[in-house]
């Protein structure tokens, strides 16, 4: 079977033989500037050279996901049923009882992206982390591999290959309905609402989402949580119309920022009023306090041989970045073996790996973060260095450079695969890649569209 890097490798030798192939790549440039891949009001970077993936990687990131999400929901329905248990985790008494609210539908996390650091020599992978129901990148996903399908580059490898791409949208609004199915107090022709904070959430790929929706005679709108209106009986949206069930998009510490302001969305929870799509509970899964909490005696008290053994290979050694947990003067003195995080926050904010920063700058870290001096825990985790595949960075410039500028070399960057489920199956990646040891679009980071090849995917995207 190729590897991965041979099918890159292949892939950049197609590039050479059309000289660059610098039309189609001004082609897919132009294409991104214009397209719905908006992030904070800016088009995001992306790579013309797509991720390759063969049938092991196929088979090796499925077991992963799905294995990952049989043990989080042990994790989540263990903590709603014991509370000697719950005591392992540190959460905000507001949001304990969140947690603990009805759920009344099966699905016990809908949708999660879990974050993963692939070998592609040995397929050994490792966790990031874990992400629930604000969980994005579909719509990056899906504009970038349109970005590069019509290519020369693209047609010519498709050509001795059989190439898909990942189906992100469809699937998941069938899961979403077959979910509301399940719902105790469903209604005929139920209205959705994809809901969040709008500021901080990935509005484009919300309201693709929501046409999606209607296509399947859905009705769907978008709405900002702040802006919902419950009565005691019904939620309503500002124009005056009932919700019956919510895309929850927005993270639960987003919840708590603007608790004053959401508690018209909180009461129809509490009054089982409205069907939560993912219920609050998925907070466990986003709070990388979980890590540690997996490798406790009591986790493992109720997960299999298998699973055991599945955390131990996949889980980074984790723990809080306090003196009664760790030995936090190891840590000062071996910073590359180590990254810091806090335990709850998104979008790559104060993350430090120590092979990035110098001694000095790991050492102010520490002493402002550890012990929980900012005011909330952070953690610190074992470092994974990412696997380096080869690509081209972001075409930015292309359209202004002469054709004998404009650089086809391969460059080495750094891989992170998050991992889609959609009702605990398997349904694709977004594969992130940056130069730094951190990968993050504030990091000089970008997205690339992920491609299976010769794997016959279930569920794949005809191209």
């Amino acid at each position: 079977m190729p590897s991965n890097a041979d099918y890159t490798r292949e892939y950049f030798q197609i590039i050479d033989e059309l000289d660059g192939d610098i039309e189609s790549r001004r082609a897919a440039f132009n294409y991104m500037q214009d397209s719905t891949a908006i992030v904070h009001h800016q088009v995001v970077a992306s790579s013309f050279v797509p991720r390759l993936f063969n049938r092991k990687t196929y088979e090796v990131m499925k077991r992963t996901a799905e294995t990952s999400h049989r043990i989080l929901c042990k994790v989540i329905e263990r903590y709603r049923a014991d509370e000697e248990y719950r005591k392992l985790f540190d959460f905000d008494e507001r949001l304990v009882e969140l947690i603990l609210l009805p759920r009344d539908y099966d699905s016990v996390l809908p949708f999660a992206r879990v974050d993963t650091f692939l070998n592609e020599n040995d397929y050994r992978i490792h966790f990031c982390e874990f992400n629930g129901d604000g969980s994005a990148g579909m719509n990056e996903n899906r504009e970038i591999t349109n970005s590069i399908v019509g290519s020369d580059t693209f047609r010519t490898f498709a050509e001795n290959h059989a190439v898909q791409g990942c189906d992100l949208f469809m699937p998941w609004v069938r899961a979403f309905m077959d979910i509301y199915g399940t719902y105790r107090f469903k209604v005929e022709n139920p209205r959705v609402a994809i809901c969040d904070y709008l500021e901080n959430g990935v509005v484009d790929e919300f309201h693709i989402f929501a046409e999606k929706f209607r296509e399947a005679g859905v009705e769907c709108v978008v709405a900002d949580v702040r802006e919902l209106s419950f009565d005691g009986e019904v939620l309503t949206t500002p124009d005056g119309l009932p919700v019956n069930a919510i895309w929850r998009r927005s993270v639960t510490n987003d919840v708590l920022e603007f608790w004053d302001d959401s508690q018209d969305l909180i009461n129809a929870v509490r009054a089982r009023k409205v069907a939560l799509i993912g219920a609050f509970s998925g907070h466990i899964v986003h709070d990388k306090q979980l890590f540690e909490v997996l490798f406790k005696p009591e986790t493992q008290a109720f997960l299999t041989e298998e699973e055991i053994a599945f955390v131990e290979e996949t889980v980074p050694m984790t723990a809080f970045l306090n003196d009664d947990q760790v030995n936090i003067d190891q840590i000062r003195a071996n910073r590359e073996e180590w990254i810091i995080k806090p335990t709850d926050h998104y979008g790559a904010d104060n993350v430090y790996a120590g092979c990035e920063v110098s001694q000095e700058e790991w050492e102010r870290v520490i002493d402002e973060f550890a012990n929980e001096r900012a005011g909330y825990p952070f953690i610190v985790q074992r470092y994974i260095r990412p696997f380096k595949t080869d690509t081209l960075p972001p075409d930015r410039g292309i359209n202004e450079a002469p054709d004998g500028a404009v650089e086809s070399e391969p460059v080495p960057y750094n891989n992170l695969n998050g991992l889609y489920l959609y009702n605990g199956h398997f349904q694709g990646v977004f594969s992130r890649l940056g130069p730094h040891p951190t990968i993050s679009k504030t990091n000089d980071g970008m997205t690339a569209a992920t491609i299976w090849v010769d794997c016959d995917v279930p569920d794949g995207l005809e191209l």
